[in-house]
Formats: C-alpha cells, structure tokens, sequence
C-alpha cells in the first residue's frame, strides 16, 4: 500500500494538471507546514525567526522544468530578487537553484546564461549559492554545468544522491575540484537501472559518501532527517577530528524541528532549506511521497478547510 502512495504522489508530482489546480488552492491542506510562504517578504520573516534559534537556512523559489524562455527568465529574476532581499534584510541565508527552472530544458546556453548572472549578483552580496540536483535524467548536464561554473567562482556548491550507482564516481571526480557538496539519499523515482530499490543499500552508500567527503578536506553538507545517519556523521566527526567549520547538518524546513534543535544545543551547525513561491506542488508532493505518514496530517487539514 504504502508503496503504490509513493508511486502516486510521484505521479502528482510530474502532472502540469495538477501543478496548475494546486496554484488555484493556495498553501491548504498542510502545504504550509512544508512552504514558508508564497512571497519572497513572508519568506524573510519565517528566514529571520529561523536565525534567532540559532539556525542557518537556505531559500529556494520553488519550481522546475519550464518548458517557456520567458518562464526561465522570470525564474533567475526571482531567484536576483532572493538575493537582494538576503543582502538588504542581512538574515543568514544561501540560495538553492534548479537549472530546469532555469531553462535546461529549453536550450543549455540560456541556463548557463542564468546561472551565470545568479552567481555574478550571489558573488557581490557575498552569499552562497547551491546548484540543487533533479532527476537522474539531467543529472549529466547539472554536473557539467557545475564544473565550468566552478572554475569561475568559489561560491557554488553542487549535491549528490545516495541512492544512485554513479554516485560514488561522481563524488570523487568532484572531490578533485575541491567541491562543497550536499549529500542526500534522494527523492527522485529512479528505476532500479540506475537507482538501488533497497533502503538499506541506500543508507549504506549514503554513509559511505559521507565519510568520503569528510575524508577529502572539501566542505561537506550531511542533509538527512534519518537519526542513524546523524548519528554515524557525528561519530566519524569525534573519530577523524573533522573541525565542525568543515561540515553541517542540513534539514527541511517543517520536518523534525526537534532534531534539529537538539544539534544546534550540542553545538553543530544546521541549516534548514526553506522553500517559497507560488510553484509549490511537485516539492509538497515529494515530501508526502518520502514519508507518506505524513498524509494523516494532510487529511486532518483538508477537513478544517471542508468543515
């Protein structure tokens, strides 16, 4: 059962159909838990709140796969504005791009061309930008994109997922460029080609990876809820003497607010990746499809709205 709600949230995920249905509703039906708003503004404030319990964050304007050019401009213009409002307000905050949203899709040239002019604005208001990683599909093209943009500016990271084969590879060909990666298991449906289907062989790599990066002197993101991989990052950490201005924690905005403070007491870093913009469904859909526990609390709130 539970298996056949994964596939069907993944489903929802992909629908244009059901992307465009979900603008009509707002943030309802729980999104909200999971989306710090639809505006940059409210954004900032939840980004501000963030930062008083000790929290790093990074923002995100949600969207991907535009298919129009004059869609993937609007999204780099969005994703300038992120940056002059960290820059003005001064929270603590990096920003996360897809490079569908960008215009991958479309033609590689203009977004490259985005990226480009994100990281040139990120470069003068001193703030990090993170290439983030899709589906396996374009996961060639967001690598070779990264590395050209790596050798122009050291304020860009990139991200690898556990759960695929290559991974590994990947990771040690960016461990030569001296790379800052974020280390996921991975929400994307793979098929069983390119991806491991056991959960198991995928906490496994994911440790593997992690000790790897930690290994390689690159600065190394853990972004995991999972309290076995926390805890296998903090022992290698103590164990290797890893100093904690090389590594953190990273979380979702939403989910297990309680680890997350209990890190931040022990004195690590965390950042927590918060999410805004009108285009929420396929990131709301994938949250429900990681853990579909968390549906219970989608239909208790689909019942405040109906009742």
């Amino acid at each position: 059962m539970e298996q056949w709600m994964r596939q069907g949230f993944h489903w929802l995920a992909a629908s244009p159909s059901a992307n465009r249905m979900a603008r009509r509703w707002g943030l309802r039906f729980g999104a909200a838990r999971f989306v710090a708003g639809e505006t940059l503004e409210k954004a900032l404030e939840v980004v501000r709140d963030l930062n008083h319990r000790g929290l790093e964050v990074t923002l995100d304007h949600l969207g991907e796969s535009v298919s129009d050019a004059a869609e993937a401009a609007e999204a780099a213009r969005a994703c300038l504005d992120t940056l002059e409002g960290i820059e003005r307000t001064g929270v603590r905050s990096h920003l996360s791009v897809k490079l569908t949203q960008l215009g991958l899709d479309i033609d590689r040239s203009l977004a490259e061309k985005h990226v480009g002019q994100i990281l040139e604005r990120a470069g003068q208001a001193g703030t990090f930008v993170r290439i983030d990683m899709e589906d396996s599909a374009h996961l060639p093209a967001t690598l070779e994109l990264f590395r050209e943009m790596r050798r122009r500016h050291d304020h860009v990271g990139i991200v690898i997922q556990a759960y695929l084969y290559r991974s590994e590879q990947d990771l040690r060909e960016l461990e030569d460029l001296g790379a800052n990666v974020r280390l996921v298991k991975g929400a994307y449906r793979e098929p069983p080609s390119v991806a491991f289907p056991d959960k198991r062989d995928v906490d496994q790599n994911m440790k593997k990876l992690i000790d790897m990066h930690l290994q390689s002197g690159c600065y190394t993101a853990v972004a995991s809820h999972d309290p076995q991989i926390l805890r296998h990052t903090r022992e290698r950490v103590e164990q290797w003497g890893i100093p904690r201005d090389r590594f953190e924690f990273q979380m979702l905005y939403g989910i297990r607010p309680d680890l997350q403070r209990d890190l931040v007491e022990r004195g690590y870093r965390v950042r927590i990746y918060v999410p805004y913009g009108t285009d929420w469904f396929a990131y709301f859909m994938r949250r429900l499809a990681e853990r579909p526990a968390n549906v219970w609390f989608v239909l208790k709130n689909v019942g405040r709205h109906v009742g």
